[in-house]
């Protein structure tokens, strides 16, 4: 599984981050957007923001958008009936980010840790928020200077199972395929566009294919096999 593998492309959500995309009905996302000097009414600020998650939501799964998938600012006006200003825009741009933002483990950390030792990391991650949250999240844990190559989808409009956004990462590794392996939790996304671009792929948090490589029940126990097998 692991021999001749000289890097890993981590997917994020449910594979080292948790706890993300917190979208329902009830949720009120006013909370935080009055944290940050929100100033538009609580009920509208709601509204706004669950249109534009089911805007893309419906959006998300379907190939037609697969390498042209809308940004959350273009979700927010195509579904709002009203004009928002644009420093309200914005405001109402990073409350949805931090909603799909989730929260990083410290065990999680050591995982990644561990396992810069023994590849280079990358990251292939699907949000529909612009990357800065996440960033400065990666900074604050003193893991971003881990990955060596990224794709964030919200950068380009490419979202996976499009092959598309790891062989963009590979090239920038400057690696052949057959010495990367990506490391995610999804059949449909990770292992799905892991094979239309012939890398080999590695399933954690539960789910089974017979096309994968390997998995586990967790990246922490991923981190454990590798550990082992070259110790």
């Amino acid at each position: 599984m692991f021999k001749g593998k000289e890097a890993i492309l981590l997917d994020m959500n449910s594979t080292f981050m948790f706890g993300e995309d917190r979208f329902r009905e009830a949720e009120d996302y006013s909370e935080y957007y009055r944290s940050i000097g929100g100033g538009l009414p609580n009920d509208i600020v709601n509204r706004i923001i669950n249109r534009a998650y089911d805007y893309l939501a419906v959006k998300y799964p379907s190939e037609d958008y697969r390498h042209s998938f809308p940004s959350l600012q273009t979700a927010i006006e195509e579904s709002s009936e009203m004009s928002i200003p644009s420093m309200e825009k914005g405001k109402i741009i990073q409350t949805f980010a931090y909603h799909e933002h989730g929260y990083i483990p410290q065990s999680y950390v050591q995982a990644l840790i561990a396992l810069k030792k023994r590849f280079k990391l990358a990251l292939v991650i699907d949000i529909w928020a612009p990357k800065q949250m996440w960033v400065d999240t990666f900074e604050r844990l003193g893991i971003w200077s881990l990955f060596s190559a990224y794709s964030f989808s919200s950068d380009h409009g490419m979202v996976k199972p499009s092959p598309k956004p790891f062989e963009m990462v590979v090239n920038k590794l400057g690696l052949p395929k057959e010495k990367c392996l990506v490391v995610g939790d999804s059949v449909r996304r990770d292992l799905g566009g892991s094979l239309k671009a012939s890398i080999d792929c590695v399933l954690v948090g539960g789910e089974e294919s017979d096309l994968s490589v390997g998995e586990f029940r967790t990246l922490l126990e991923f981190q454990e096999n590798v550990s082992s097998s070259i110790s």
